[in-house]
Parts: C-alpha cells; sequence; structure tokens
C-alpha cells in the first residue's frame, strides 16, 4: 500500500494544474514555441530545486565536442563509472537541470557519474543523441576506464536511450558497459501501448506531449528503428539491465513490453514496479518511502555491479 506521505505529494503534483488557476490538465500542441517551452520551464524548475548535495565536485570537460560534467564525490574510488543519459523527452535535458538529480545517485553510491549534453530536438533530431552518446562513452574509453568498471543508466528518455545505446554497441563491436538502469525507460516512439491511452489522467506529463516530443525527434526517420525505439530491437546479447517503472505514468507498458520481449530474447534483466508511482519516482529520494528504498535499491544495483 502506498505510503501517506507519497500520495499527498503525488496529489498535489498531479493536480498542479489547479494550483495554477487551470481547471483542466494541460495539453501540449504541435508548435515548435511549446517545445522550446516546455524546455525553458524544465531549465527554471532546475534552478529551483538545484541545490548540491554536500560532499561533491563538478568538473565541466568537452568530450568529443559534447559538453560533460564529472560529478565526484568526496569518497569515489578510481576508475568506476556511472554514464549518465538524461531525459527530457529528447527536447529538453542539460546538465544544468539534471546536475542535482545525477549527483544524489554520486552520492548515494559513493560513484563517479560522467553527465553530458547531446543534441536536442527540434534543432538536433535522431541520430544527434545516440550519435552523440555513442561518441562520449567511446571517448571514456579510450581515457583509460574500463567497461566492466562502468554501468550506464537514464531515466525515461535519456533510459530508452540508454537501452537504444547498448543495441548500438553490440552492433558495432563496441564493449558493453557491466550493466544498465533505465527509470521509466521511453522504448516506443510509436506510442503504441495501450498505457498512453488509459494512463493518461495518472500521469504528471502534459497531454499528448509523448506524440509531440516523438515527432520532433523522428523526423521522417522510422519510428521502428531500434536505435530510435529500442523495444523494436534485436535484444539478444545484452548485458544486465535494471528497469524501474511506475504504474501511474504513460510510459508503462514501455518498461512492460521490453522487459517481456528481452526476457524471451535470454537478457538478464530485472523488472521492479510502483503501484501507484508517477513518472521517475526514485529520483524523488529522500520526499517519500517508495522513492528511497527504490533508490536504494538501484544503488545496490550499481554497487554490486562495480564491486571489486
Amino acid at each position: 500500500m502506498a505510503s501517506l506521505k507519497s500520495k499527498l505529494l503525488i496529489g498535489i503534483l498531479r493536480h498542479r494544474h489547479i494550483l495554477k488557476g487551470r481547471l483542466k490538465k494541460e495539453r501540449m500542441g504541435f508548435g515548435i514555441e511549446e517545445v522550446l517551452a516546455f524546455r525553458e520551464t524544465c531549465e527554471k524548475g532546475a534552478a529551483r530545486m538545484g541545490k548540491l548535495p554536500g560532499g561533491i565536485s563538478i568538473r565541466q570537460e568537452l568530450l568529443n565536442m559534447v559538453l560533460s560534467e564529472w560529478i565526484i564525490p568526496e569518497k569515489a574510488p578510481d576508475g568506476k563509472l556511472i554514464f549518465y543519459v538524461h531525459g527530457g523527452g529528447y527536447v529538453s535535458g542539460s546538465c544544468n537541470d539534471h546536475r542535482a538529480v545525477v549527483a544524489k545517485i554520486a552520492t548515494k553510491t559513493q560513484i563517479t557519474a560522467l553527465l553530458y549534453e547531446y543534441g536536442l530536438a527540434p534543432e538536433n533530431p535522431f541520430p544527434a543523441s545516440i550519435n552523440d552518446s555513442i561518441n562520449v562513452y567511446q571517448t571514456v574509453l579510450e581515457k583509460g576506464y574500463l567497461p566492466e568498471n562502468i554501468v550506464m543508466m537514464g531515466e525515461s528518455a535519456g533510459g530508452g536511450l540508454c537501452l537504444a545505446l547498448l543495441q548500438a554497441l553490440r552492433d558495432k563491436n563496441i564493449p558493453f558497459p557491466k550493466a544498465a538502469v533505465a527509470i521509466q525507460p521511453w522504448t516506443d516512439l510509436s506510442c503504441s501501448g495501450a498505457s498512453y491511452k488509459t494512463k493518461n489522467k495518472l500521469s504528471l506529463a502534459p497531454l499528448n506531449c509523448w506524440n509531440v516530443f516523438s515527432h520532433y525527434y523522428v523526423g521522417k526517420n522510422d519510428v521502428r528503428n531500434p536505435y530510435i525505439s529500442p523495444l523494436f530491437g534485436n535484444l539478444t546479447g545484452l548485458p544486465p539491465i535494471y528497469i524501474n517503472v511506475g504504474d501511474s505514468d504513460e510510459l508503462y507498458d514501455d518498461s512492460i513490453r521490453f522487459f517481456e520481449k528481452a526476457k524471451q530474447a535470454g537478457a538478464d534483466i530485472i523488472l521492479k514496479e510502483g503501484r501507484g508511482m508517477i513518472h521517475c519516482y526514485p529520483l524523488l529520494a529522500p520526499l517519500f518511502r517508495e522513492a528511497t528504498e527504490a533508490m536504494d535499491e538501484i544503488a545496490k544495483f550499481v554497487t554490486t555491479n562495480l564491486k571489486e
């Protein structure tokens, strides 16, 4: 049963449009100005919530011409790395608006995290994001990080990109990271799962936003390309994967369907569902019990895979 604290907080978030004086939940249109306004809102939200935990240092670096940040806990061991792929629907997301979240994960695990800014749609549609990700990952390997000392992690679109990136690395014969974590991953940009219709009222996302994001990211490409929608790819031969999913979100079926297909392909994959939980709820730790427990479990998966 969901905790009272989670119910209260999720209720406030779910009905925040009322607090802003709107009776109905926001619906996103296909105008580019709406997409750019969404991006700006995400950045402004980060400015309000962007306090870093203590004991964290930040070092910026251009990796293969991609702006990146090393987020380093005081007691981080040398050579271990969380390769973090940020979310934002492929139209938003930056070091600025994800720094505090990734720093929280780095603090919890005491592992250095790398956060980087791949190209965003509509200015930089597919394949900018996956090409940038491959280039940054290869640069990390060239710096001397061993694949067995890296865990790849991402949330939402970043979780989907993480799963697409694994398939691209396999296809290009680039060594895998030791394991991967995908939090509420977007695996089907055709938005064909039932939850895109059944979870609208429960989700925190603006109505129709996933269709808009997909439109600008996919462009004229095949939406079932596995580097766009990893659900439709060949899921054999992947490293261990941990998926966390809240069941009150449009992307719920994306995780369930990916997990089932990966299992059938023989993957070493774990799926953890949060009943009554919202989009990427572990990132809300420590605000309520379920988020904290989920984050603790994710951190344990990371540290277990990166142990000596």
